[in-house]
């Protein structure tokens, strides 16, 4: 590869610490989402726009089942060994279940945002207007 071609990572977040933090792929600011679990529909600092990037509904997938098989878990542990009444395990585990939702949502959507913009993913590139390293495309 020669220099030109190599990809600047400098300032760039790997992939965990941008799913962890809502970090923008390109720039590391952290203003990845606009709401709870909507992405901002650019980075207000380098100007990267999240809409060319199609993450879709893969995180809400696996998402239902992983935490649907916790709760469930959870529910007949609290049933069988502490005995709980079936209104304080709902009260215990409806707060429980929406707070594992939105976080494992913004979670698995950034990772999948930041995967897709290392990676130069097609629609990355059929959509941005720059390249990775903020250098105007040819």
């Amino acid at each position: 590869m020669t220099p030109d071609a190599e990809p600047k990572t400098e300032g760039q977040p790997g992939i965990p610490r941008a799913a962890l933090l809502g970090l923008c792929p390109r720039c590391g600011a952290g203003k990845l989402f606009a709401g709870v679990a909507d992405f901002a529909p650019a980075c207000a600092v380098c100007g990267l726009d999240f809409a060319g990037f199609n993450v879709g509904d893969g995180p809400a997938a696996f998402l239902t089942l992983i935490v649907g098989a916790l709760i469930v878990l959870l529910a007949l542990w609290m049933h069988f060994s502490l005995l709980a009444p079936m209104w304080l395990i709902a009260l215990v585990l409806v707060p429980v279940t929406a707070a594992l939702v939105i976080w494992g949502l913004r979670l698995g959507k950034a990772a999948l945002l930041a995967a897709e913009f290392q990676r130069r993913a097609g629609e990355f590139q059929s959509h941005g207007d720059t390249s990775r390293d903020g250098k105007p495309k040819p």
